[in-house]
């Protein structure tokens, strides 16, 4: 079989009036609206609409983690609090980022932006996603993505997507642990650090997102964790029933 004649199941072809084949209907289709500046609250960790006074705390956070941090982001390291500071207020203008900053007990560990909005069509990635030490492979982390992808799916969004180098073993592994489905590799994609970048595509649409969501709920349960916050089962070990590819 051909790649093109791999048909999702969510498709639902059809014939037009022509005998031709098309996909499912979508009656009253609207469109999207921008998700709203509003902070985002879960059990373990809190997002709130990026603040310059955030900065000194950012960099504070970014800084354990030492150069390795940077290899597969477009920007680091920091040379400073106003450094970071100017450099996401760079991409909010130009790049239309919209980042929340990842807190815990009111300390910043980490952020990540709602990026490459296509309102008309309901898709909005997930990008720019920047985890210090203490954020990493936490609870916290797992939880801000859900609840990140909880809210576009709430505002109506039929793609929600993730894409990184494809040489980033971590985030590849971090967006199919996150139930996100691998779509394929763009070639030659983007000129980034004076090297090439092949970009990996993922993505969860509105198919998907009931049997995604009750999968990571079921993870972030406070039963699933024991009295010394050590998880029971691992999101890898919760099967991803039924998505709708």
């Amino acid at each position: 079989m051909l790649p093109f004649e791999h048909l999702s199941p969510s498709l639902k072809p059809r014939q037009d009036a022509f005998g031709n084949a098309v996909g499912q209907a979508i009656p009253d289709w609207q469109g999207c609206h921008r998700l709203p500046d509003a902070a985002m609250a879960g059990r373990t960790c809190r997002l709130v609409p990026y603040d310059r006074a955030v900065a000194p705390g950012l960099f504070d956070a970014f800084s354990a983690a030492g150069g390795g941090l940077w290899t597969y982001l477009p920007y680091g390291p920091f040379s400073s609090p106003e450094d970071l500071a100017d450099t996401v207020e760079t991409y909010q203008r130009h790049r239309d980022f919209q980042t929340f900053v990842i807190l815990k007990d009111e300390n910043p560990l980490g952020f990540a932006s709602f990026m490459r909005y296509d309102c008309p069509n309901g898709s909005v990635e997930v990008g720019g996603v920047t985890f210090s030490p203490a954020l990493q492979r936490s609870v916290m982390a797992t939880e801000a993505m859900y609840l990140m992808m909880k809210t576009a799916f709430d505002h109506g969004y039929r793609r929600y997507e993730w894409k990184c180098d494809q040489l980033n073993r971590p985030s590849n592994l971090a967006a199919i642990r996150l139930g996100f489905q691998f779509e394929g590799v763009f070639r030659n994609a983007v000129v980034t650090k004076g090297r090439r970048r092949d970009t990996a595509w993922y993505s969860v649409i509105a198919e998907d997102w009931p049997q995604v969501r009750a999968r990571l709920e079921a993870w972030l349960a406070p039963e699933n964790f024991d009295d010394r916050g050590r998880q029971k089962q691992s999101l890898s070990a919760i099967p991803l029933s039924s998505p709708g590819v």
